[in-house]
């Protein structure tokens, strides 16, 4: 079949380069308007870095959506997309991400829960139906991580927080992102301090992950504009990978419903009938 394993993979791999870049301390964002601000919250952000990342924090924290777009590398595999977060409990999205062939697909995530949709041309292939099914909870728990509670970290408000806990934080200077004035940050992280800041459910998972590719260090920069949204992140995983993420619209109206179960196909079922096809034969 044309559709199935692959397309699901690049959806899944996308998603959680975007998890795991939110889990390290990084964030991006932005939305708001770019017309013209008084210079002193710029000075402002760049003299007092626990104050500023504070009141980003509680800003942020105000917004139930932001849009993202995110590019770049995962385990050596390039990464783009771009999509809308609901950013409620649980955290939802609806993204569109590109192959390095450009071929785009449809996801849905809601909580650890993957819908990929599947292309006209091979629902009859799927038993007519337009969404594949992937819950990932069951597969992190084989992996000792849980996507779950990854995914909640995709939240803008909590990757700030993380920042402001994170020790070696430096203001780098004013910079223009997108068309905005913004304040840039930056932190190189040892990997024993990053574990360290992770849920103790994802730690083990992670650690392995890491020291598999030969991580040795994390660096995580941040830019936030005047009114304290954060306008832009990137992260350096070195062999793991290198992500930029840019945050727009903060609490523009999103709806992001679970695809009707009518119309869904689940991977996990789907699996097990071709294992026992092969078992058959």
């Amino acid at each position: 079949m044309s559709f199935g394993r692959k397309s699901v993979a690049v959806a899944v791999s996308a998603l959680t380069a975007l998890a795991v870049a939110a889990c390290g301390t990084t964030s991006g964002g932005s939305g708001g308007s770019d017309e013209p601000k008084q210079p002193s919250v710029l000075e402002l952000l760049a003299s007092d870095l626990k104050g500023s990342l504070q009141k980003t924090a509680e800003a942020t924290d105000k917004s139930d959506s932001v849009t993202v777009a995110m590019s770049g590398t995962a385990g050596g595999e390039k990464v783009e997309m771009r999509g809308v977060l609901d950013l409620g409990d649980p955290v939802k999205a609806e993204m569109t991400t590109t192959d390095p062939k450009g071929d785009a697909t449809a996801v849905r995530m809601v909580g650890a829960v993957i819908y990929v949709e599947i292309p006209a041309a091979d629902r009859a292939e799927m038993d007519g139906k337009r969404w594949m099914k992937m819950d990932l909870s069951a597969a992190g728990k084989q992996a000792g991580m849980n996507f779950g509670k990854q995914f909640e970290d995709i939240d803008p408000t909590k990757q700030v927080k993380t920042l402001l806990a994170t020790e070696g934080t430096k203001v780098v200077g004013q910079e223009t992102v997108n068309g905005a004035a913004t304040v840039h940050y930056t932190v190189t992280t040892p990997i024993a301090t990053y574990l360290a800041q992770l849920d103790a459910k994802l730690r083990a998972g992670v650690e392995q992950q890491m020291t598999k590719m030969g991580v040795k260090e994390i660096t995580t920069d941040l830019w936030v504009d005047e009114q304290y949204r954060p306008r832009r992140a990137a992260l350096k995983m070195g062999p793991l990978g290198d992500l930029v993420m840019d945050y727009t619209d903060y609490g523009k109206p999103v709806t992001i419903e679970t695809p009707p179960t009518a119309e869904t196909l689940d991977f996990a079922e789907m699996l097990k009938g071709l294992q026992g096809l092969s078992a058959g034969n």
